[in-house]
């Protein structure tokens, strides 16, 4: 096969001839240039894939932190006005306490006052 490409250039002069490898050799060099070019795009747009992917994992990592935030600040929120609650209870139990102990101080006092009185 190699014969019958080369065969057209039978009866050439050798100046032409030479241009000819000239060019032949050039188009092969363009050839792997191109080859290695096509490589080095493919390899660019390989990782530009693998970036957008990891650019989108952690746009669904941010989004689902994002949520988890929320979540968290809405309980914070509920759990801080239950704190406020159970210390508001707590003062009005407080409350209620001193005014029973006065009272039972009181009624205390009062039984004594009436056993002294009896006994007089």
């Amino acid at each position: 096969m190699s014969w019958a490409v080369e065969e057209w250039k039978e009866g050439l002069s050798t100046r032409v001839l030479q241009k000819i490898q000239e060019l032949e050799s050039q188009v092969d060099k363009l050839k792997k240039e191109r080859q290695q070019r096509q490589f080095q795009l493919e390899s660019l747009e390989a990782a530009l894939q693998k970036q957008k992917q990891k650019v989108e994992n952690e746009k669904n990592e941010s989004a689902t932190l994002k949520r988890e935030n929320q979540s968290l600040m809405e309980l914070c929120d509920s759990l801080e006005k239950a704190k406020q609650k159970i210390s508001h209870d707590l003062q009005v139990k407080e409350s209620q306490v001193n005014f029973q102990s006065g009272q039972l101080n009181s009624s205390k006092k009062q039984i004594e006052r009436l056993e002294q009185e009896l006994k007089r």
